[in-house]
C-alpha cells in the first residue's frame, strides 16, 4: 500500500535519523573498540576495575572486559606488549624502575593516584587507635611508643608491652620483624606477636577498638579495617629506600638499622596507544580520584556482604552518584545512569 505524501516526509525523516543515530553510536564505539582493564586479586583493585569497565563500556561506548592481574605480571605484560590497556590501581612501589623506563621510552602513560591523599591512607605501618592520643599524644611517633610500653601490655606476658605483627609467610613478616630489630623494640620491653592469620590480625585490631583498649599492631591501607576504624600511623621516622630494599625486606639481613615503611604510590597506568587515541576515557580516568570516604565504604561494603568487585561497582555507581558524576561527561553521566 503507497502512503500519502502527509504521512511520508516525517517516517522518512524518523528513519533517516534512526539510521544516522545507530551508524554514529556504532561509530562511537568501533573508534573506542575493546578495552582490556586489569583486574588484581585484591578486593579495591577488583572494585576500581569495575566501575572503570562499567563506566568505559556505558559511559563511553567502549567494549570494555576486565582481565586477571596481579602487580607484577601485569607491569611486566604493559612495559613490555602494551596490553591490558588499563592497569587502574598499581601499586608502583615494587615494580617502579620498569615502569618509569616505559614512560620515558613512551611506551605506558601514569595517569594519576587512584585515592585522595595518598600519603594518609595507603601504605603499611604500625598503627594505633586515635583514642589513646588523647591522652597519650607523644605515641604519634615510635619514641613516644618505647616510652609507653606500660599501655601496651601483652596478655600472655604483662610485664611486656606487644606489638601485633604481620603473619608467618607475609613479605611483611620480614620487614616488620628487622624494623622491630632495628628500633630495639625487645630492649624496650615489647614482645612481637604473629597474629597466625590475616583474619585473626583484623580480629585483634577489631576486639581492641571495640573495647577502647590500647593496641600497637602492623597493618596496611587502603582496607576495610582502616576506613571504618579511626587508626594512628606511628612516625617510624625517614624511609630510605635503599636500606630498605637492601636489608629491611630481606630474611637475611644482619644489621638492620631504624628506617620507615614506604609511603605506597598507587597509580592508575595506561598504555601509550589507549592514552593517544582515547581522550575522552582518558579524560575521565585523570577525574576518577576516589575520595577515601566513598572507596572505604565499598571495601566495607565488600567485606560484609562478601561480595566481588562487580556487585561491589553497581553498589558505588548506585550508591554515589555525586562522586562518579564529577568524573565524567554530562553525555556520559545520562548513558551510565540509564544503564544502572
Amino acid at each position: 500500500m503507497k502512503l500519502s505524501s502527509r504521512f511520508n516526509r516525517p517516517i522518512l525523516s524518523l528513519l533517516a535519523a534512526t539510521a544516522i543515530t545507530a551508524l554514529t553510536g556504532g561509530v562511537a564505539q568501533a573508534a573506542c573498540g575493546t578495552v582490556t582493564i586489569a583486574e588484581m586479586n585484591w578486593a579495591s583493585a577488583q572494585a576500581a576495575a569495575r566501575v572503570d569497565e562499567f563506566i568505559l563500556k556505558n559511559g563511553y561506548g567502549c567494549q570494555a572486559e576486565t582481565v586477571p592481574g596481579d602487580t607484577m605480571p601485569t607491569a611486566t605484560s604493559m612495559t613490555e606488549k602494551g596490553r591490558p590497556d588499563i592497569a587502574p590501581e598499581m601499586w608502583l612501589n615494587s615494580v617502579k624502575e620498569p615502569i618509569e623506563k616505559a614512560v620515558k621510552e613512551k611506551r605506558l602513560v601514569i595517569v594519576g593516584d587512584v585515592l585522595e591523599d595518598p600519603a594518609k591512607n595507603a601504605g603499611e605501618g604500625w598503627w594505633v587507635p586515635r583514642y589513646m592520643l588523647e591522652k597519650n599524644p607523644e605515641l604519634t611517633t615510635i619514641a613516644g611508643v618505647k616510652k609507653n610500653v606500660a599501655l601496651f601490655k601483652d596478655p600472655e606476658d604483662p610485664s611486656r608491652g606487644r606489638l601485633v605483627g604481620c603473619p608467618a609467610g607475609w613479605a611483611c613478616q620480614i620487614s616488620t620483624e628487622n624494623l622491630f630489630k632495628a628500633f630495639e623494640m625487645k630492649e624496650a620491653g615489647f614482645n612481637l606477636v604473629d597474629p597466625g592469620s590475616g583474619a585473626a590480625l583484623s580480629g585483634a585490631i577489631n576486639k581492641a577498638y571495640n573495647r577502647k583498649q590500647p593496641i600497637l599492631a602492623y597493618y596496611w591501607g587502603p582496607t576495610a579495617l582502616l576506613s571504618k576504624l579511626d587508626m594512628q600511623r606511628v612516625d617510624l621516622g625517614p624511609y630510605d629506600q635503599k636500606s630498605f630494599e637492601n636489608c629491611i625486606a630481606l630474611k637475611s639481613c644482619v644489621d638492620p638499622k631504624p628506617n620507615s615503611f614506604a609511603v605506597s604510590e598507587i597509580q592508575t597506568v595506561v598504555s601509550s596507544n589507549f592514552a593517544n587515541s582515547q581522550p575522552e576515557a582518558m579524560a575521565y580516568l585523570k577525574a576518577r580520584v576516589w575520595p577515601m570516604k566513598d572507596f572505604g565504604a565499598v571495601l566495607q561494603y565488600m567485606q560484609e556482604q562478601q561480595a566481588n568487585g562487580q556487585d561491589a561497582a553497581i553498589y558505588f555507581l548506585k550508591t554515589y552518584p555525586e562522586t562518579w558524576k564529577k568524573w565524567v561527561s554530562v553525555d556520559a553521566a545520562a548513558k551510565i545512569q540509564a544503564a544502572l
